[in-house]
């Protein structure tokens, strides 16, 4: 149960906020972020993407219904910390197995409830995402700002996340073999990929060019991820090696690698975006989907013209980048998530874009 005032979170500027406990007790050192979905707190605290982050969650309650088995996008959660307004401890859900709370505690991820959340969020989006100490309320601030200052949050995050061999996850309905690079992948990716007709293959990040390629796929898709593009140049090779050779389909960072391997620039985002609820036009369709979204880089659109890429997507809130394709090597990737767990279902049809580029290849 919650502590009033025992934990806090220290700002490289001197801000502290105090707050309640909840799930494990251990200092970290993370970036802060903040979400505005409304539901799906165990797809987030189970997110690979949000590793290194303490993110900010804007729906003023959460952990009211629990933990279900069936809801977790990777096995072992490494999200940095939880912040909220009003922790639940006490869920009410037939599929509930466990608390949120409790789940936080076998994973060492802190939590913290109590905080003025719309603040905070205020303050993200003021200032931009920044560094951030969560620790125990008795720390001194001369400690935390010494620890702030001296503690970089690591940037080997995908390797951290990726899997370690290669796996298989077979299709019922098998119209097609896709291998899948791990940068961090998320389960409801692959059962979409499933769904499909695609069995697939997940290989580790750091997987080549010339391996993949023999492993004689119909196509490949590059996933989501936690950090900069830049720190993981082995899979921009990787890349550069498949395109032109076989149809590739990205999401999210392996949007952004994407576009690294053809020669585009990427660049952080102030307070990125991260949410279920961001309006996005596809420019082949001409309609306008609503998208979830997590992120902290994007691509700039004005390298993207030195490249053989066309902008597909465009973020209407931004105007930033959320969608690259080439037509020529049967290559596309979105800076959002269509398999959206949670989040809206209006982007699924994705999946089977990237499936007519496997029948087109095939077919050739």
């Amino acid at each position: 149960m919650e502590t009033p005032n025992n934990r806090k979170i220290i700002f490289e500027d001197g801000l502290e906020i105090y707050g309640s406990a909840f799930g494990a007790s251990t200092e970290a050192v993370l970036e802060i972020v903040f979400n505005t979905s409304m539901t799906g707190y165990q797809e987030i605290l189970s997110d690979p993407s949000y590793t290194g982050q303490a993110v900010v969650m804007t729906y003023p309650l959460i952990g009211n219904y629990g933990i279900a088995e069936d809801d977790y996008e990777t096995e072992s959660p490494t999200i940095g910390a939880l912040i909220v307004r009003e922790y639940n401890d006490e869920p009410s859900n037939y599929r509930s197995v466990t608390s949120l709370g409790e789940v936080m505690k076998k994973h060492n991820i802190p939590g913290i409830s109590g905080v003025d959340t719309r603040k905070l969020t205020r303050s993200i989006r003021d200032k931009g995402s920044r560094k951030v100490l969560i620790t125990d309320a008795s720390t001194t601030i001369d400690y935390g700002l010494k620890l702030l200052r001296s503690e970089m949050i690591p940037k080997d995050l995908v390797r951290k996340v990726s899997c370690k061999k290669a796996w298989e996850s077979p299709s019922d309905n098998e119209r097609y073999h896709v291998t899948a690079i791990d940068c961090g992948i998320k389960r409801n990716i692959v059962r979409c990929f499933n769904s499909a007709g695609c069995s697939v293959t997940v290989v580790p990040w750091n997987t080549t060019a010339e391996t993949i390629l023999g492993m004689k796929p119909d196509g490949v898709f590059i996933s989501n991820g936690p950090g900069d593009p830049r720190d993981v140049p082995e899979i921009i090779e990787t890349i550069k090696g498949i395109r032109a050779k076989i149809p590739i389909f990205g999401i999210c960072l392996g949007h952004q690698l994407i576009s690294l391997a053809y020669g585009a620039e990427t660049y952080k985002l102030k307070f990125g975006h991260r949410g279920g609820n961001h309006p996005v036009k596809d420019l082949v369709t001409e309609k306008t989907v609503m998208t979830s979204q997590n992120h902290s880089y994007a691509v700039d659109r004005e390298s993207i013209r030195r490249t053989p890429l066309e902008v597909t997507h465009i973020n209407l809130l931004d105007g930033t980048v959320e969608g690259v394709s080439c037509e020529r090597d049967l290559v596309f990737s979105v800076q959002y998530h269509p398999e959206s767990a949670p989040g809206p279902q209006d982007s699924k049809y994705l999946f089977e874009r990237f499936i007519g580029l496997m029948e087109r290849k095939t077919n050739a």
